[in-house]
């Protein structure tokens, strides 16, 4: 089943209006390759099959989307943007009527014997923060913070923080998995992105997606355009969506994902909450607790890209709370992107922002050598560069649709293996750049 792209070429391709108001099952992704019932079948699912009584992936879901202004459609939010964040629990049920051992043996099989369809069942908002901008008082000696707006602010706070708990204390892990899409989604679509990561990855941690304005309708230009500065909208509100989580008791880590337009998004909110650590004299290891960031896809200008992976090295007077010129610590884990020159959305990317090379469609002789040399030493960083065949009209959506890609993300994420240890049989064509096995094309 055709995956809906996450980038212009989706639209460039269809050239009609995509209306985008029906809720749509997905096919579950196809097995990973580590689960699939053979002689070398590294990790079985049924450590988790004897606890759960349930097939639905309950998600924690935060957004800023606008609700669902089309009668005809059946989400509870829509593509305009909200003025305040809100949050709440979304089931996506695979089915139609699978029981959990039919799931459980179907999720090892290469060649299913059962259809897996994903839909959106139950949303149930359980919160939501003030309207923006909260208010402000002014007094003699300066303005203050509304009263009113802080304490509802605190609330919401407090019930995000009680709904987490309740999932910590439920889950096989105490990290939390948070996944941010790309343009062309729905809060559905989003939703059955982070559902099936989430199945595959053993549904050990708390799995949870930030969905954002993301358009779907309009003309080609214009739909575009609207998501770029949605993105741009949204990155406040990613930026407080991690730091409460972050700083949540009880959570041990946090695994980021972001597909597509998300990646710029997820890394210019990253950029914010460093240069916050760095401003108050902290290290962003310690404050935001981040074991991995993973992009994949990233629909970023290599330029641009280079600056964030870079941020604050080439300016001196920015860090000024550690002696020696040392330079603060960003990541407990890696940081990993996936890239593709098969990827034909971010082939029409390029050439709508007139850009050289996006981050997300590189050859490995596309990164360049004196990036690799400067970022090796930090030993954090890893572009793993696709060329097998596309498993998905576009090739955008690899990370879920080829199952030896899929397979290498769980390795990572679930089992904390590097590049190059077994499971991860990539090969090192760089400093920082693996590509994945030529028989793969």
């Amino acid at each position: 089943m055709a995956r809906f792209p996450s980038t212009l070429l989706a639209v460039l391709a269809a050239a009609v209006t995509v209306s985008g108001c029906a809720t749509e099952a997905y096919r579950l992704m196809p097995t990973p390759v580590l689960y699939q019932e053979t002689s070398s079948a590294q990790v079985p699912l049924q450590p988790i099959a004897v606890r759960r009584s349930s097939t639905d992936v309950d998600l924690l879901y935060i957004t800023d989307r606008g609700p669902e202004t089309d009668a005809e459609s059946t989400l509870p939010y829509g593509q305009t943007r909200a003025r305040a964040i809100a949050f709440g629990s979304a089931r996506v049920t695979i089915g139609p009527g699978v029981s959990w051992e039919d799931l459980d043996r179907e999720s090892r099989l290469a060649e299913r014997t059962t259809e897996l369809v994903l839909s959106l069942g139950r949303v149930h908002e359980l919160g939501r923060f003030p309207d923006e901008p909260y208010g402000v008082e002014f007094r003699a000696d300066g303005a203050y913070r509304d009263a009113a707006d802080l304490n509802a602010h605190e609330q919401a706070t407090r019930l995000l923080r009680e709904e987490l708990q309740e999932r910590l204390a439920r889950s096989e892990s105490k990290e939390v998995m948070l996944y941010v899409h790309g343009f062309n989604e729905t809060f559905a679509t989003s939703a059955f992105t982070a559902a099936e990561l989430c199945h595959f990855l053993g549904r050990e941690p708390v799995c949870a997606f930030f969905t954002w304005p993301a358009s779907r309708s309009g003309n080609l230009i214009t739909s575009y355009s609207r998501t770029t500065e949605s993105a741009k909208y949204s990155e406040e509100h990613l930026k407080q969506v991690i730091r409460l989580l972050a700083t949540m008791p009880g959570v041990e880590g946090l695994n980021i994902l972001a597909h597509s337009r998300g990646s710029g998004l997820l890394l210019s909110a990253i950029r914010e909450l460093f240069l916050e650590a760095f401003a108050a004299g902290e290290e962003p290891i310690k404050a935001l607790r981040i074991n991995n960031l993973v992009l994949f896809s990233p629909d970023i200008d290599l330029d641009i890209a280079r600056k964030d992976l870079t941020l604050g090295v080439s300016d001196p007077d920015m860090f000024t709370a550690w002696s020696e010129k040392r330079l603060p610590r960003s990541l407990r884990g890696r940081l990993t992107i996936y890239s593709s020159p098969q990827d034909r959305a971010l082939q029409v990317s390029g050439l709508v922002f007139r850009s050289r090379s996006r981050a997300g469609n590189l050859r490995a002789e596309d990164v360049p050598m004196d990036l690799q040399r400067f970022l090796a030493p930090f030993g954090k960083i890893d572009i793993l560069i696709y060329e097998g065949k596309r498993t998905d009209s576009y090739g955008h959506f690899y990370f879920t649709t080829n199952p030896r890609v899929s397979s290498d993300v769980i390795q990572l994420l679930r089992f904390g293996k590097k590049p190059g240890d077994p499971g991860r049989d990539l090969i090192k064509v760089g400093p920082i750049v693996w590509k994945f096995p030529p028989s793969e094309k």
